[in-house]
């Protein structure tokens, strides 16, 4: 699942029912924003640094239009100044359509209004290569370390939790992975233009086992380190609550839960959140934003399909090397050692060293299988940790890029209306603009996850290398100890 379309898992295996919740886990719905409150440019700024932003638009100053709250249609009829201004862009048909779920829709049509506070704010730069996320200004890292079995209920129930530890709190806190599961669906609701990286999958049978809390933990840990780079998700409230909440403080956790579960600003209010560049060669051309976002589309199927097929291919060959590499090498072994069985029948002295050379080439060959079933979980097991992260990411990007293109059709949809002369041209303009938000936003997440893939496929394939060229000095000085056995010969 990704985008708006989330839903929480049903029946997973680390379920809600422990002490830090209250039997109501979902917060009330909040109800429609700012309804009771009239469009203030800017309202109560100053000391609150809370901000009234909405995207309704002007009531028409044309004869038909006077007295007619913002944001509302006019009646049809009339002529001239009402005529125009009776056009609308029309609604998806496909009211499941993420860009509609998203709050997409709602935001480029000029219908989302609410306040956002300072802290809520997040800012677009135009950098060396285009529209960026604004860097995070005090990065920071979290590790997670020693899975430990902690049991409740004077251990009926079991659980594992992880130790994160935060550099910039330096405090370690303790989380379950259903405690990863709720950050990740409230993340995955509230930011429909960001990829959200999905968590390493649920085991309902054999969670407890050694391999399987081994590899849960370094999917996290890409999945931690991912949110970290992120300098959105990295400073988000739900975020730092789950990354600084102490572990034994229920109250503060309940709490700091129900606000994210309260937040306003989702849905078609997220998008007033965004600040995009203005001024003079700050505007997007629509045309390039178009075939950028295109060249990405493409981009994203040909390395789903790359990624998918290395995955089976590593996948085959690490099992190759477990099972049949080891056991074509211990068979060269034994082979060897059945040689040197029959050798030592003969009772002549000066043959001892040989037999001795050939039993231990035999002990050579027996070492090196156990070295190539060792192998793969040096090497190829991370590489597929990593391109398993990517495969979430490449499935995010379907929704986002759907999004994006929804609100491209509003724009195409309302200057059409101004030529045929249905629409007045500042509506219009307000939907470009609200457009080239979400343009901005999907350009600079698109910009974040190639800045973030050269990072990670560049230092894993050097970890890949290293240890391929480790694998293979290590079965060099195997051979070399067995050659030298023939030297005294």
């Amino acid at each position: 699942p990704s985008g708006g379309s989330y839903q929480p898992s049903q029946g997973s295996d680390d379920d809600w029912d422990d002490d830090w919740d209250d039997s109501s886990t979902v917060a009330d719905e909040p109800g429609a924003l700012g309804s009771s409150y009239p469009d203030y440019e800017a309202a109560g700024g100053g000391a609150s640094g809370r901000y009234r932003l909405s995207t309704r638009s002007e009531p028409s100053l044309g004869p038909r239009g006077a007295g007619h709250p913002a944001g509302h249609p006019h009646p049809p009829g009339g002529g001239g100044a009402a005529a125009k201004s009776s056009a609308t862009v029309s609604r998806n048909l496909n009211r499941f359509s993420t860009f509609v779920k998203s709050g997409g829709e709602a935001f480029v049509l000029g219908e989302a209004s609410g306040f956002v506070k300072d802290g809520d704010k997040l800012c677009v730069v135009l950098g060396p290569r285009g529209p960026e996320w604004q860097e995070n200004p005090y990065p920071f890292q979290c590790s997670i370390e020693d899975p430990t079995k902690q049991t409740k209920f004077k251990g009926m129930k079991s659980y594992i939790a992880y130790k994160l530890v935060p550099s910039h709190t330096g405090q370690q806190v303790h989380r379950r992975y259903k405690h990863f599961d709720w950050l990740y669906g409230r993340l995955a609701e509230k930011f429909p233009v960001i990829s959200v990286p999905h968590l390493p999958e649920k085991q309902a049978t054999g969670r407890f086992e050694e391999d399987f809390i081994s590899k849960r933990r370094k999917g996290l840990a890409w999945w931690m380190d991912h949110m970290c780079s992120h300098p959105v998700l990295a400073q988000c409230d739900a975020f730092q609550h789950f990354l600084t909440c102490p572990s034994t403080d229920e109250k503060a956790w309940k709490q700091g839960k129900r606000k994210a579960e309260k937040d306003e600003m989702v849905g078609a209010n997220f998008f007033l959140t965004i600040s995009v560049p203005t001024g003079p060669g700050a505007s997007l051309d629509l045309q390039e934003v178009e075939s950028q976002v295109d060249g990405f589309k493409a981009f994203t199927k040909k390395m789903d399909e790359s990624a998918l097929q290395l995955n089976h291919t590593a996948n085959e060959f690490a099992r190759k090397q477990v099972t049949g590499f080891k056991k074509e090498y211990q068979k060269v072994g034994h082979s060897f050692k059945c040689l040197s069985q029959a050798f030592e029948l003969d009772q002549q002295a000066f043959s001892a060293g040989l037999n001795q050379a050939i039993a231990f080439t035999a002990e050579a060959y027996d070492a090196i299988g156990d070295l190539f079933a060792d192998q793969p979980r040096q090497d190829l097991d991370p590489v597929m940790d990593l391109l398993a992260l990517y495969q979430g990411h490449l499935a995010n990007f379907p929704d986002i890029i759907h999004v994006q293109k929804g609100a491209l059709t509003k724009v195409k949809e309302s200057k059409r209306h101004v030529e045929e002369g249905k629409m007045e041209l500042q509506k219009a303009e307000g939907i470009q603009e609200r457009c080239n938000i979400i343009s901005f936003a999907t350009l600079a997440e698109i910009n974040h996850f190639h800045k973030i893939r050269v990072r990670d496929f560049k230092s894993q394939m050097q970890h890949f290398l290293q240890q391929q060229i480790l694998f293979f000095q290590k079965v060099t000085q195997k051979l070399e100890e067995a050659l030298h056995k023939y030297d005294s010969v």
